[in-house]
């Protein structure tokens, strides 16, 4: 069977494993204090274009989000994100476990609209009884979306002006933040989006890595003994050098972009496939995350030679059907599936 499941179905790009072999028998201190590490560090803040800028490396998606979120907010306040975010659906209530509320709003294909956090906002302060009620204290998005869909850059300018009227930080989840800026219809580099937030993330997990979340905060500015949050949260391996040769790695000759890249070229060739033989795209994703309306006929033809998600059923009783390619699919994957469907 082959699997489209999601983006992290492979263990990491051969460049990594060779990196950790090499590199196994060198003895280096531990917590993130090793020379991989510092290596990993440099690299990132030059590929951001922030030489001031602070950064941590975490162990996975979750313990990322929750940990920069609680370490960012007061104890009365809660993270404003879409009804279909990341956190507000499939981290099984992490923030919420830190004693934070996740705020809601609409989600359009997954995105937030500036307009509708600034008419969130104002009422929310117009509400003379506002102080019995969670503050907002942080924004949060994710790029790409859940649905695989991307903020263009007048998009977070937009978001970027509110939370600044407000003076509420932004956070960018970048779990799949390479499958994004690879897309043919992304308008932002990585340099645009870091001075558009005052935190975001690379995610590793997700773009080639065994696992591993890279947290930056461009102005340098973390909150107050943030490695201490880290631990107390659960995200910091005291084997850091794991993380530090990974994201080293990523980060020498722009290896994160490249596989990234492959991940984005398969998908578009998957999307054109589903087309051609007439399938239904619920929206048109630019990213790896491609969503298909599938009927009966295909789901028995596919059934126990390729794995997917169901993501949510229709009103009418039809799915809406996730196939996501990765840094290592394989046009012969394609193929195979090419072949299968009816």
């Amino acid at each position: 069977m082959i699997s489209f499941t999601c983006d992290y179905n492979e263990g990491a790009h051969p460049a990594i494993l060779d990196a950790l072999a090499r590199t196994n028998f060198i003895q280096e201190p531990g917590y993130g204090a090793d020379a991989f590490t510092e290596s990993a560090k440099a690299r990132i803040r030059k590929a951001v274009g922030c030489p001031e800028a602070e950064v941590f490396l975490l162990t996975g998606g979750t313990q990322t989000n929750s940990t920069v979120i609680a370490t960012m907010l007061r104890d009365y306040q809660g993270v404003v994100a879409v009804e279909t975010g990341h956190i507000a659906v499939h981290e099984a209530g992490a923030v919420e476990y830190t004693g934070h509320k996740v705020l809601t709003l609409p989600a359009h294909e997954g995105k937030m609209q500036a307009d509708e956090l600034s008419a969130y906002l104002a009422r929310f302060y117009a509400d003379g009884s506002y102080e019995h009620m969670v503050l907002p204290g942080l924004v949060y998005l994710s790029f790409p979306t859940e649905y695989g869909t991307l903020y263009s850059k007048a998009e977070l300018t937009a978001i970027r002006e509110v939370c600044d009227h407000y003076q509420l930080p932004l956070f960018v989840d970048g779990a799949r933040l390479g499958y994004g800026l690879m897309s043919p219809e992304c308008d932002l580099t990585l340099e645009e989006l870091a001075r558009r937030c005052d935190v975001f993330t690379i995610g590793g997990t997700k773009v080639g890595a065994l696992c591993g979340e890279a947290v930056v905060f461009p102005s340098g500015k973390a909150p107050e003994h943030f490695f201490t949050m880290v631990k107390q949260h659960g995200a910091l391996l005291a084997k850091g050098r794991l993380l530090g040769v990974q994201f080293d790695t990523l980060f020498t000759d722009g290896l994160y972009f490249r596989i990234a890249r492959n991940a984005i070229g398969l998908a578009m060739q998957l999307k054109e496939l589903f087309v051609s033989k007439g399938y239904e795209l619920f929206l048109d994703s630019p990213t790896n995350q491609q969503f298909i309306v599938l009927t009966e006929a295909a789901a028995k033809a596919l059934e126990g030679e390729v794995a997917y998600e169901v993501w949510e059923t229709l009103p009418d009783g039809r799915a809406v059907t996730r196939f996501a390619t990765s840094w290592a699919t394989t046009p012969e994957q394609l193929a195979t599936l090419a072949a299968l469907l009816p």
